[in-house]
């Protein structure tokens, strides 16, 4: 009987001591005012008590933390509060006064583990431990210093597969699309000539400027095709990423073709910094259609095997460019979904994607995984699904869309992305240096509603060193036209937006609108019914200021205050023909338009009355605008381009667009149609003349002066051409200067040319593929 019981005893002692590693064993999550935190080390439960790695709870909580050599210790400092703690003492001290611990610090893995209690508390937070879901609830101050600001909005999570389900019986159905099958698996290689391969020395001094791309706000960087970093070019280029040196341009040769064997993977943008080459691009991943194992011993499914569905994904690959001839990958980070945008502060990387829900298939079926996933090779090559406890909604609008936002440091190459999931969708993104902005369309429709009133729903993140927390959320009527309508200026949120129904003359029509926001997102000013039966075709804020064109007939280029955000007003209003596309500054009194110039035509009945107007756009316009006078603005200086059909990206795209007033410098890439109709008719169609550069000078006193024209295609292609041309290798897409020598760029060439004559003293072929 002794022997019985001994044997139970150590039973019970057994199932006891493994019920409690498994316990230990489960992770932990630590939340700080409704958002999750992530941690490189997983917090370490000992004794009862928890511990969490310090570094991310203090800068969460607005805390700085440095590190001590001798002796080992960490110091916290938030505003006038000082701390320090050492690993295995279980003493800290807080402002010169002495404090027990719970548990004593440790150093894992390079990281200071301390109670989470004490640093939450000694920050002026609440810890809550929350045993049922071995959750750890922090609530208090945002990470502000203090300051006695509204704590970051708290969203409600979606929890579970049946939430979702009732969340989207809120939604209109929307059905996902697959995509083309492809390998996975993506390498790098390093392609040329023998002088390619051999190891080549930088040079030891860059020129004394260079241009860089042409960004909205300085020191958030945009991603485009092309970068430079004052010696050498970044490219992509037919589906790889061309790295050639530039400069000077007597030395330009290729150093490196990155390539991608994954052949689903088309790279679209780049980043560049001193260290890093950063790859953007989309990709596919590959998801089974049923969950049940398929059995193909079964003739049937042998022949016809089960189906797959192909989902977009955004990839993201970083290299290490410190030697331009042996590239080295990094890292990639993948997000299901389709890229939105991104942008680059410092080290820190910012990307925006939407996933479509596959309605039909959660609704109906359930065959398909309804939550997006991501992987990041840092921490394992396999995708991670987002578990419905970190997904979160907008009460009161919600979208059969998931809006992924992922940040990242650069320099902490271990550490993993940081994902945050929404559902709901980003369509306009804007970003200044501590905050990012996205904002969706949405419809009010209903019972005294009408059926076309658009809304812009606007969702802001606090953006610190690579990590992202959602603050706020607000609403305003109409529609943003992109970017450039929206402004952070201090602690105030500006938009402008068109609303109404553009298939209206009654009151109803369009009308466009400025609203101005406080940091809540909740309205402090505006200015409404702005150009009845127009729509914005351009908006730029400058400061205090701000600039808005608005199209139907004519271009009225409208002067706005803004220096009081409760009382902004209009000052004064230019009308002449043609519209702006893209406004850009030239300096606090000017700036600089560019759009297109057009003609009114008359429709009249048998007795000449004007029963109808319609406008058709001719050549490319250029205008200089003088704003010293706010409430008489005037058009300084124009310049026409060619005939209907000119077309240049920069008219879409600012990226396109090389100014810099120092040079007094301004090129862009153009495409020139010329109309041979009589003059006083309706012109045609013109007929193609010139693709390449338009390259002019451009001052206060002489205005725009054609400088010259670079071009990439050859007297024999020009004679081929006929009437028309297309997306040809040899077009020019961007250019750039490095000291005193213009590059214009296209697929197929690299030209250098002087910056004072224009004579050309290079040029670099770009192998195909």
């Amino acid at each position: 009987m002794r022997k019985k019981w001994l044997f139970v005893l150590t039973a019970v002692v057994l199932l006891i001591a493994a019920f409690s590693l498994g316990v230990a064993a489960q992770p932990v999550t630590v939340t700080l005012n409704g958002e999750s935190l992530n941690f490189d080390v997983q917090p370490l439960l000992e004794n009862g008590r928890l511990l969490v790695p310090l570094r991310a709870i203090a800068e969460a909580l607005g805390a700085g933390v440095e590190w001590a050599d001798v002796p080992p210790a960490v110091m916290i400092t938030r505003g006038e509060d000082r701390m320090e703690l050492r690993p295995g003492l279980k003493r800290a001290l807080k402002n010169n006064r002495e404090f027990n611990l719970e548990a004593a610090p440790q150093l894992v893995n390079g990281r200071v583990l301390v109670p989470v209690r004490f640093v939450s508390e000694a920050l002026g937070a609440q810890a809550e431990w929350q045993a049922y879901t071995r959750t750890v609830v922090i609530t208090g101050p945002a990470a502000d210093g203090g300051t006695g600001k509204k704590a970051p909005e708290s969203l409600p999570v979606v929890g579970s597969l049946a939430n979702l389900k009732k969340l989207l019986e809120e939604a209109q159905p929307f059905n996902v699309y697959g995509g083309l099958r492809g390998p996975s698996d993506m390498r790098m290689m390093q392609e040329g000539t023998s002088a390619m391969k051999e190891a080549m020395p930088a040079p030891t001094t860059a020129p004394g400027d260079f241009s860089q791309t042409n960004i909205q706000v300085q020191g958030v960087d945009e991603a485009d095709i092309i970068k430079t970093d004052g010696i050498y070019i970044y490219q992509v280029n037919r589906g790889r990423i061309v790295i050639a040196r530039a400069y000077p341009p007597g030395q330009m040769e290729i150093c490196s073709l990155v390539k991608f064997d994954d052949e689903s993977f088309t790279p679209q943008e780049i980043y560049v910094d001193e260290k890093y080459l950063v790859v953007i691009g989309t990709s596919h991943k590959e998801i089974p259609g049923s969950k049940d194992p398929v059995n193909y011993s079964e003739k049937r499914l042998m022949i016809y095997p089960p189906p797959f569905y192909f989902h977009n994904t955004v990839k993201t690959i970083i290299f290490d460019i410190r030697d331009r001839n042996n590239v080295k990958k990094l890292r990639e980070v993948e997000l299901e979904g389709y890229y939105a945008s991104s942008r680059k502060i410092g080290a820190s990387l910012y990307l925006v994607a939407n996933k479509n829900i596959g309605y039909y298939h959660i609704m109906e079926e359930g065959t398909e995984n309804p939550t997006p996933s991501y992987r990041d090779t840092a921490v394992k090559e396999e995708f991670t699904n987002i578990d419905y406890a970190s997904i979160r909604y907008f009460p009161g609008f919600t979208r059969p869309n998931y809006m992924i936002v992922a940040g990242l440091n650069l320099d902490r190459h271990d550490e993993e992305v940081e994902v945050r999931t929404f559902l709901g969708a980003s369509e306009n993104i804007y970003a200044s240096l501590h905050n990012l902005y996205a904002t969706v369309t949405g419809y009010d429709t209903g019972p005294g509603i009408p059926a076309y009133e658009p809304s812009t729903y606007i969702y802001k993140f606090a953006l610190d060193n690579g990590r992202i927390n959602y603050t706020a959320k607000g609403t305003v009527p109409g529609t943003v036209l992109n970017q450039f309508s929206m402004d952070e200026f201090g602690e105030h949120f500006r938009l402008a937006t068109t609303s109404g129904n553009p298939w209206s003359s009654a009151e109803d029509t369009f009308r466009n609108n400025i609203f101005i926001l406080d940091e809540e997102l909740k309205l402090k000013g505006k200015i409404e019914d702005i150009a009845p039966g127009e729509k914005i075709y351009s908006v730029r804020f400058m400061g205090k200021k701000g600039y808005l064109v608005t199209f139907r007939t004519v271009d009225p280029l409208f002067v706005l205050d803004l220096e009081n955000p409760e009382n902004p007003r209009i000052l004064g209003a230019l009308k002449i023909p043609g519209y702006s596309d893209y406004l850009h500054p030239y300096d606090e009194n000017h700036i600089i338009g560019f759009g297109k110039d057009t003609m009114e035509i008359l429709q009249k009945d048998r007795m000449g009355n004007v029963i109808n107007t319609a406008v058709i756009d001719l050549g490319m316009k250029i205008a200089l605008f003088d704003v010293s006078d706010v409430h008489n603005p005037v058009e300084k200086f124009t310049e026409m381009i060619g005939g209907r059909g000119t077309n240049s990206e920069l008219l879409h795209n600012h990226k396109a667009l090389l100014f810099s007033r120092e040079k007094n410098l301004l090129a862009f890439p153009i495409t020139v149609m010329e109309s041979k109709s009589a003059a006083g008719t309706v012109p045609d169609y013109g007929e193609f003349t010139f693709q390449g550069a338009y390259v002019y000078n451009l001052d206060l006193t002489g205005g725009f002066k054609l400088k010259g024209k670079i071009t990439h295609l050859s007297g024999e292609d020009y004679l081929k051409a006929g009437c028309h041309w297309y997306d040809s290798s040899k077009n020019v897409e961007r250019i750039i200067y490095m000291g005193d020598v213009l590059y214009t760029l296209s697929q197929g060439m690299f030209k250098a040319n002087d910056l004072g004559d224009l004579k050309e003293s290079n040029s670099l072929l770009i192998p195909g593929n």
